[in-house]
């Protein structure tokens, strides 16, 4: 069978150095990009499978409780993994992190004010079933400030790991949520310049799965390359 390929639309999808975002002035690239060839246990392994997951891992509302319930506004999140086709991307492993309630992150070198919830560790895992969907139950996270230009504060939004069978097959992004006045302020989505692949990154409120009286559901599908793909990081020469 002859797969369909598309071209990558390189207008889509951020440009390595932009100014506003500070860092990406020391870290983007200089001089012409290096092709490396990938050894043999980069292509091959591991492969994820469902052993690898235990249950209640895609549940942060429930995997780091100590003596309660976490804090803040109750959420779902789910989705469709996806290729340029629409097809369903079956098996993937997906991980994700992010700040809790007030905008903080469960790390030693995050010294943010807001204090640490005791009862949310901030990351979760799962597996994508045959359709390629997938779901998350958490806390929605708070916006916080980053040592920007001046007064910048980052939108809330949740950290996305997409794995395929192996290591190198890793793509990340960000989810934002839909409504949010920071996103139109924050430098790094202000980096991506086609509005669509801005709302490509944002999660919509999704009232047909919203868990009556425990948690407000969004949507966030996740396409893996071509022209519609999902905006993901360090992917600038190609996904």
């Amino acid at each position: 069978m002859i797969a369909s390929f598309y071209p990558r639309d390189r207008h889509r999808h951020p440009q390595a150095l932009t100014p506003d975002y500070k860092s990406s002035v020391t870290r983007s690239p200089r001089y012409p990009l290096l092709s490396i060839d990938q050894t043999t246990s980069e292509r091959t392994g591991p492969t994820f499978g469902h052993g690898d997951i235990n249950p209640g891992d895609n549940d942060l509302l429930l995997n780091h409780a100590q003596t309660g319930d976490p804090i803040g506004e109750r959420i779902i999140v789910h989705g469709r993994v996806l290729d340029e086709n629409a097809k369903p991307v079956p098996g993937a492993l997906i991980e994700i992190w992010q700040a809790n309630a007030g905008g903080r992150y469960r790390h030693r070198n995050d010294r943010y004010l807001a204090p640490i919830d005791p009862n949310f560790g901030g990351c979760g895992r799962t597996l994508t079933d045959d359709t390629g969907a997938y779901a998350f139950r958490t806390v929605k996270p708070g916006a916080y400030p980053w040592r920007n230009h001046g007064n910048n504060w980052r939108p809330a939004h949740i950290h996305f790991s997409v794995f395929g069978t192996a290591f190198c097959q890793r793509l990340i992004t960000q989810l934002y949520f839909e409504g949010d006045p920071l996103i139109s302020l924050c430098p790094i989505v202000r980096s991506i310049a086609d509005e669509a692949a801005i709302a490509a990154l944002t999660a919509r409120l999704d009232m047909k799965t919203t868990a009556s009286f425990d948690a407000i559901a969004y949507r966030f599908d996740i396409i893996l390359r071509g022209q519609p793909a999902t905006p993901f990081e360090h992917q600038l020469e190609g996904n």
